[in-house]
């Protein structure tokens, strides 16, 4: 049996293209290593899965290519950027990587702004705000973070610190009733 992390093939499409959107912080990675394209490729291919461009199986086999990249920069934001990126690809394997791939782009917004606290939370609005009608009904089919240990919701890196703080506020908005998707 799939565990409920994973989501249907259809529904990992949809919430690819949102997860994509932490392209916004790959720049932060790049500062560091310009020559680096494996964040910037795996924003591509997320893009690319969610068009139905590529097969589920093609990015499950190259899931950790830009989750390897976070090993050759030193900034905390330039790792956690790398990682946000990972997590998009991810996507295409388990939908509950989405999530991950936000939680490291607020993670990453707010290490490069460590004099602006209010970055992690306005990178989380961001998100929110662009997050289709689609995507947060799919994403409403993903179990609490710790809900489940099947997967990257369960015990693991998303499930402490300021990553699981992340998650939390995203679920909470995505179990609000009356939160519907802004014009996305």
């Amino acid at each position: 049996m799939a565990s409920p992390q994973t989501l249907s093939e259809a529904e990992r499409r949809i919430i690819a293209a949102w997860a994509a959107d932490c392209e916004r912080v790959v720049a932060l990675f790049e500062a560091e290593a310009p020559a680096d394209d494996r964040p910037r490729d795996a924003i591509a291919r997320a893009r690319a899965f969610a068009r139905g461009e590529l097969s589920a199986a093609e990015e499950i086999r190259r899931r950790f290519v830009a989750g390897r990249a976070a090993h050759e920069v030193n900034r905390p934001a330039a790792v956690a950027a790398a990682r946000s990126a990972a997590q998009a690809a991810a996507v295409a394997h388990m939908g509950a990587h989405a999530l991950g791939a936000a939680a490291y782009a607020a993670k990453a917004a707010g290490l490069a702004a460590p004099d602006r606290p209010q970055t992690i939370d306005d990178e989380v609005h961001w998100q929110l705000e662009h997050m289709s009608a689609e995507a947060r009904s799919a994403l409403r089919r993903l179990p609490p973070l710790g809900g489940n240990s099947a997967g990257p919701l369960g015990p693991g890196l998303l499930t402490s610190g300021i990553l699981a703080s992340i998650i939390r506020t995203i679920q909470a908005d995505l179990a609000r009733p009356d939160r519907t998707a802004s014009s996305s």
